[in-house]
């Protein structure tokens, strides 16, 4: 089998093994998942394969794997003669996809291997979580490949903490009146506050929902649970695949709350005592033990805070803020947003730079 980075069309997926058991059993042994993102163009052949797989569930005990091959193969050459490639460029229309699924029952019983065909309905809201999509100008892929947390700071002002062996792939300005990003690991997010643009987080088989809110989710495709807890505000997470039979497959989480997702047999465990689970508490980050409320307290010690929670430098001048105390909340508050905040309150033209994870602060001192 030729290596997987010169596939250049679904037949080549579909019909490789480890690529048939990462998309049916969650068995993601070859990193099919981090590959996946790491090329726009690739994501789209790949969700596209998925579908094809997805749409033809053979039980894997009735007929041999050269048999599968074989009339795939036959199968995938039908539809190619008997439709234009415009015509197959939409199979992700709901009407286009059926079609499609009924032709490949048709050819699986020509071949006289068929035996059970599953049509997954999918949510039509929602993205397949492999289509990596962005702007006109593409996406920006950051993958932290460090042994400590990487800030980022999206174009709405939103502060993203990436964790070592995480990647995040978003635009580098968002348009519409969805703000879209998508995580293979572990990230806390605290996200810019829009009515207008809802935020949404496409992480395996889940999508997080929110408005203006922080939160973590823990999503490493090599793992068998997809976790979502919430410190402040409130989120929707739901399923991207919907079944006839769990119609409701999400849930509604606020503050302190999280929720595990198993992605095998797609099913929510929502935890609403946070105290009860040691593994969700160990796992805890600075960011989200640190209080972010102040009352009558030293400006260089709030920048200390800062540095702790998002691991970044503070240069500012001493001598000049030295008697500078503040009262303020920077609770539910994205890292330049804080900032912001902090400069206001001091006032006499304070004002912030941010380079990384290089911050300035140039100030005459507090009014």
């Amino acid at each position: 089998m030729q290596d997987r980075n010169f596939y250049k069309s679904v037949l080549d997926f579909i019909t490789d093994e480890s690529f048939q058991r990462w998309v049916r059993e969650k068995e993601d042994l070859s990193n099919w998942e981090e590959w996946t993102l790491e090329n726009t163009e690739r994501a789209k052949l790949v969700a596209e394969a998925r579908q094809w797989i997805l749409a033809m569930r053979v039980e894997e005990d009735s007929v041999s794997n050269q048999e599968t091959q074989e009339a795939l193969f036959l199968t995938w050459s039908k539809i190619r003669k008997s439709n234009s490639s415009s015509r197959i460029t939409r199979l992700f229309q709901a009407n286009f996809f059926r079609a499609a699924a009924a032709v490949l029952v048709i050819g699986l019983v020509t071949a006289g291997i068929y035996t059970k065909l599953s049509i997954i309905e999918t949510n039509s809201n929602a993205l397949n979580q492999y289509v990596v999509q962005g702007d006109s100008n593409g996406l920006i892929e950051q993958i932290n490949n460090t042994d400590k947390p990487q800030l980022i700071t999206l174009s709405d002002a939103s502060s993203i903490l990436l964790q070592p062996k995480s990647k995040l792939s978003y635009p580098k300005n968002f348009k519409g009146s969805i703000r879209k990003v998508y995580l293979s690991g572990e990230a806390f997010f605290e996200i810019s506050k829009d009515p207008n643009k809802s935020f949404m987080v496409y992480a395996n088989e889940t999508v997080t929902k929110v408005y203006g809110t922080s939160f973590r989710i823990v999503a490493y495709s090599n793992q068998p649970n997809v976790e979502v807890l919430v410190r402040t505000g409130k989120v929707k997470v739901s399923g991207v695949q919907k079944s006839l039979a769990n119609a409701s497959n999400e849930v509604i989480l606020y503050p302190n709350q999280a929720t595990r997702f198993e992605r095998k047999n797609q099913v929510f465990e929502k935890i609403l005592d946070l105290t009860r689970d040691e593994s969700l508490l160990q796992s805890a980050k600075s960011i989200e033990r640190l209080n972010f409320e102040f009352r009558d307290i030293p400006v260089s010690q709030i920048f200390a805070t800062i540095e702790q929670a998002y691991l970044v430098s503070i240069d500012f001048p001493m001598e000049k803020l030295k008697e500078c105390y503040l009262t303020t909340s920077l609770i539910d508050e994205p890292l330049p947003e804080k900032l912001k905040i902090i400069c206001a309150s001091l006032g006499n033209n304070t004002r912030y730079e941010m380079n990384g994870n290089q911050i300035k602060i140039i100030s005459n001192g507090c009014k």
